[in-house]
This record gives structure tokens, sequence and C-alpha cells, in this order.
């Protein structure tokens, strides 16, 4: 991507890769899961507003894939935010109402979106070249992700003429935590290319001293902790796709952000003012990560995680008092969550149980 990116440019270069078959990438859950985030991490690694789009295009077509729909012809999105007590309704046939944080805008040709109806919230694939769906192009105005066209869009009287699965499919199926390990790779991805600016500057730096030293290292390792995450995350979610990966999946977002916040602290100490002042490209990089990053809800969707663990923990002293069988042997195991070596040598491991929130699309 060049440094001084559009919406526009993104929008091209994300029609290129579609039409490389670039973003045919392998459905979750089917065996190729790593191949899949490897694949979301290299995107985010070039550029964190095309891999934006790239994600919300691959997970439309996996969605659809899941309710055994068509996939029509184009660039695809989700756009599913409810932020401010804003978000679409489905009411007599037609879609009204104005949705936020809407990626690709003005770019992409057709969208999910979800809208409340009266049994629930729906999925209503939209065709985005309709003359009622309106963009208010002055709502983004961000700094980071500015190419990313996040803009609000309204709906004016739109014909849901299909809606994609039963009132509460988008958030219920199996996919939909899946996709909340796509977005981390895409940090992920967005760490590790800011990572690798680092080390062409010190590369091409007269001078590199211990403390510039110790911030890469302490990057490095960083990297390879959510890299492994990541890893062991999509391996158990392939191993075992009927098991709930909310803890596994929860883990690998708060370790996939606290990783980006790492950079964010320790790469411009270790640059100096420089290379954020004279490399457009290396300062918007920067900007993007922060922005895109909190998607993931800081301390809440930590609570959220606390919460899973102690009700697994409590399952798993339950069935232990109940002579069912719990303890070291008795709890299943959750995707990519690594057992805890008990007393008698066999690894415990628990489920992830509870209500999982949806996560705001940015």
């Amino acid at each position: 991507m060049p440094d001084h990116r559009t919406a526009a440019s993104v929008v091209h270069s994300l029609r290129e890769l579609l039409e490389l078959g670039a973003l045919d990438l392998p459905q979750p859950g089917q065996g190729s899961t790593a191949v899949r985030w490897e694949a979301l991490a290299a995107l985010g690694r070039r550029d964190l507003a095309l891999a934006r789009l790239a994600e919300g295009h691959v997970d439309a077509v996996a969605i659809l894939r899941e309710a055994g729909e068509d996939v029509l012809p184009g660039l695809h999105g989700v756009w599913a935010s409810k932020a401010g007590g804003t978000g679409a309704v489905l009411k007599n046939g037609a879609l009204t109402g104005t949705t936020r944080f809407c990626s690709g805008a003005h770019g992409l040709d057709r969208a999910l979106v979800v809208a409340a109806r009266e049994d629930g919230d729906v999925l209503v694939d939209v065709d985005l070249t309709d003359p009622r769906v309106l963009r208010d192009g002055d709502s983004w105005r961000a700094i980071g992700m500015d190419a990313s066209d996040s803009a609000d869009v309204t709906f004016d009287g739109v014909p849901a003429t299909r809606v994609v699965g039963p009132a509460g499919f988008y958030t219920g199926r199996p996919g939909f935590l899946w996709g909340g390990g796509g977005v981390a790779a895409v940090w992920h991805g967005g760490s590790a290319g800011l990572v690798e600016r680092l080390v062409r500057h010190l590369r091409s730096s007269a001078r590199v001293d211990e403390h510039r030293l110790a911030h890469l290292g302490a990057l490095h390792t960083a990297l390879r902790g959510t890299a492994a995450l990541l890893r062991a995350t999509a391996d158990g979610i392939d191993a075992r796709p009927d098991a709930d990966p909310a803890i596994a999946v929860h883990a690998l977002r708060a370790s996939a952000e606290r990783t980006a916040w790492t950079v964010m602290d320790l790469l411009p100490r270790a640059t100096g003012p420089g290379p954020l002042s004279w490399d457009r490209g290396f300062a918007q990089a920067l900007a993007d990560l922060q922005l895109y990053v909190r998607q993931h809800h800081a301390e809440r969707d930590l609570a959220e995680l606390g919460r899973l663990v102690l009700e697994a923990r409590r399952a798993d002293g339950d069935r232990v008092a109940g002579g069912a069988g719990g303890g070291a042997t008795g709890a299943a195991a959750t995707p990519g969550d690594g057992g805890i070596a008990a007393a008698g040598g066999s690894p415990s491991q628990v489920d992830g149980v509870g209500q999982e929130r949806a996560w705001a699309r940015a």
C-alpha cells in the first residue's frame, strides 16, 4: 500500500485481491483455521485498513456458507454495530435506521446488516447499490484507520429481500466466536508489521544501544506469545469444532490486544521521534493499530473472560463433588486452552461456559 493511501486505493487493492483469489480462504472450523488466520495476519502486517475490509469480506462469506446461502459476486462486509443506541431495524419487510462504523461504506458491493426485528436480531443481505442506502461521509473523521471508510449508514426503507438465518443466528452460531479469533489475527499482523518497521529502522541506524535492544527483545517476546496462542487456538477449534471456544478466543483476543499496546508503548521509545515524523507510513500504521484494537473492550472483555473461567472452574468442582468424574478427567477441553497438570499427572481441562457478548465491529 502507498504511504498516502486513500479509501479508494484501499478498495482498489481489495478488488485486486478478490480477482486473484487471495480472499478465498478456508472456512473456519474445518481443519485449516490456522491457514485462514495466518492469511489475515499477513494482510494486517501489510496494511490494517486493507485488512479490516478483507476480514469483513471473508467473514461475510463464512457466515453465508454457514447459513447454507449462496455467495453473490462482489465485495462483502458485515455491519453489526449498535453503538450509542443506533442500529438498523427490520419492520414490514424493510430496513430503516442508522448503523455506525460501516467499514467500506462507499466501496463495498454488499453487506450483511444486523437488524432488530420483533423476534430478535437478524442478518439482512443488502445490495449497497440501492439508492435508499445513504452514507454520511462526514461521520468518519479518524486519523487512524482513515482509509477504512467506516461511515454511518442510514437505511431509508431498503427492502429486505434476503434474510440470512433465523433470529439470533449471527451471534448464536459457532462461527461467531471463530470470527472473533480472525479479528485478533489481524491485530496481531498489525503489531508484527510495526515491529518489522522497527527492525528495518534499527538495522539502518548508526548506533543501537542496549535500551533499544531491550525494547526490541520485549516486543519480539510479546509477538511470539500471541503467535503461539493463535496457532494453539486455531488447532483446538479444528480438533473440536463442536466445543465451546469462548475461553480460548477471549484469551486470544486479550493477548493480541495486550501485545498491540506493548507495541504502541515500546516502539516509539525504541525509535525516538524521527521515523514518526518523517515516515508517513510508520506513523499511520501506529495510529491505525491504536484505533483498530479498540474493538476489544479492555477491562470489560477481561472481566467477561474472568467470569467464564470462574464458572468453568465451579462447574469442574461440581462434577468432582457429584462423583461425575470431574477434576482431572471429567471436564472437556476448551479449544486452544492449555491443560494444567493435576496431582496424578493428567491434564485438568475446562469448558468455556456462559453467554458470550457480541463484539462491536468497527
